[in-house]
């Protein structure tokens, strides 16, 4: 039964189902459509899925709005919010649904949960269902395994099952799901073989197949790295102010080392997965006797960073013989990286209502982002820091490493200050044109008590 399907995955005849439109469902669901399958994909709110139908979708992401309209315009990729049907038609089921944490950092699988149901009333012998979404140790076996052998009816044997998470760069995805390696876990190999072979159509990059817990493990490993990283990086930074270095400098000498490579420290931590996936890594760790030594703590200092920042902040205005209370200060960005318009968990959000709380005026700029997080928005950069105290940059944008430096410093305050949150701008350049500068881990300007 399982060559049938492969056969139908290499001849392209397999119909495929993709459940949740997000940042990664959409993306797989066009790209399984242009490969030549046959796609539904599937969505709880009806206004996702209308804005598949109708083309007009609300995406940054380069070279997605064309590939979908050209699968959609071709018949290959339709959009509906009837999931148990969407399964029922398909060979192949991709569930690419969100999974949150909620504030204490416990994970939030009702998303999931209920993918699987609606999947599991629809499911019938010969199909194939890959977990694509990012999920907890255990997940795959335990949870989903669970409840589509319930909600079908079916056992092992009839179906397979399999987990295949994304590792995709959001401003990037197009090209990295194209290109990047896939880990594939399956419940069992057979089931990892099946979509072995749905990936090896759409992905140049190697197939590396393991049990589905190593991969759910592994996938968290990827994203914990990079936040204990840059949590290194961070306390580096916290260190290089308090001594008197330049955080951008000793990191630069150290990565000079073949073996070193250390990430950039930032004023925080935002993004979908890096601020989650930690904390679904840790899941349920307390109850088998063990929480983490390092983890936990790097977590811990990537969330103070927003703080840190604004004490910066405040400390500058001091030093300038400013108040917080009746100065001005324009934040650039409100995007949780730079070149994305995406908002979410950016660590612009706490500063800018820490900042609001304290009294000062604040106004955004974001060429990409809308959101504002409460602050007044502005669309013109000149308009934006016209009487400014103090520019903050909080996001990465290109465009922010090319300010126009002596133009914005005729417009703002006597005294202007610049905080660069993202160690972007070179720190003499700016105050070579006249400005009072404090970034995160530049210590020469910065007296700690």
């Amino acid at each position: 039964m399982s060559e049938r399907l492969k056969e139908k995955i290499r001849s392209k005849k397999a119909r495929i189902a993709v459940v949740g439109l997000g940042h990664v469902g959409l993306p797989t669901a066009a790209i399984l459509a242009d490969a030549g399958y046959s796609v539904t994909a599937t969505d709880v709110k009806s206004e996702v899925v209308n804005a598949i139908s109708s083309l007009k979708l609300n995406t940054q992401e380069p070279g997605l709005q064309e590939m979908v309209g050209k699968v959609v315009e071709a018949g290959k990729l339709k959009a509906s919010v009837d999931t148990i049907l969407a399964t029922r038609e398909a060979d192949v089921v991709l569930i690419c649904v969100q999974t949150p944490v909620n504030e204490s950092g416990e994970p939030d699988l009702s998303y999931l949960e209920r993918a699987s149901r609606h999947v599991g009333k629809g499911l019938t012998k010969g199909k194939l269902v890959i977990v694509a979404s990012t999920v907890p140790p255990g997940t795959v076996k335990k949870l989903v395994a669970s409840i589509l052998k319930r909600e079908s009816g079916l056992k092992f044997g009839d179906f397979w099952l399999a987990h295949c998470p994304e590792r995709i760069l959001p401003g990037k995805t197009m090209q990295e799901f194209a290109q990047n390696d896939r880990i594939i876990g399956g419940f069992n190999l057979e089931g990892a073989e099946i979509a072995a072979e749905l990936f090896k159509s759409v992905t140049r990059g190697k197939i590396l197949i393991a049990d589905c817990l190593n991969t759910e493990v592994a996938k968290l490993a990827e994203n914990t790295f990079r936040d204990v990283n840059i949590a290194y990086a961070n306390e580096l930074a916290l260190i290089c102010e308090r001594v008197g270095a330049d955080i951008t400098e000793v990191i630069g000498l150290a990565n000079t080392h073949p073996r070193v490579d250390i990430h950039r420290p930032t004023c925080g931590v935002g993004g979908p997965c890096l601020v989650k996936d930690p904390y679904l890594l840790l899941h349920s760790l307390k109850k088998r006797g063990y929480d983490s030594r390092l983890i936990r703590s790097s977590r811990e200092l990537n969330d103070y960073m927003p703080d840190h920042t604004v004490k910066l902040l405040v400390k500058t205005l001091k030093k300038a013989d400013k108040n917080v209370k009746s100065s001005k200060i324009v934040v650039l960005g409100t995007a949780y990286k730079g070149e994305v318009g995406d908002p979410t968990n950016s660590p612009a959000e706490k500063i800018i209502c820490r900042l609001m709380d304290l009294g000062a005026q604040v106004v955004v700029y974001d060429p990409y982002c809308k959101e504002s997080f409460g602050a007044e928005r502005v669309e013109d950069l000149l308009k934006a820091v016209d009487r400014a105290d103090c520019v903050l940059v909080t996001t990465d944008h290109k465009i922010f490493e090319e300010l126009n430096l002596e133009q914005i410093k005729t417009l703002m305050n006597k005294t202007p200050i610049i905080v660069d949150g993202k160690r972007i701008l070179n720190p003499k350049n700016v105050e070579n044109q006249g400005f009072t500068y404090s970034g995160i881990g530049y210590g020469s300007t910065q007296t700690y008590n």
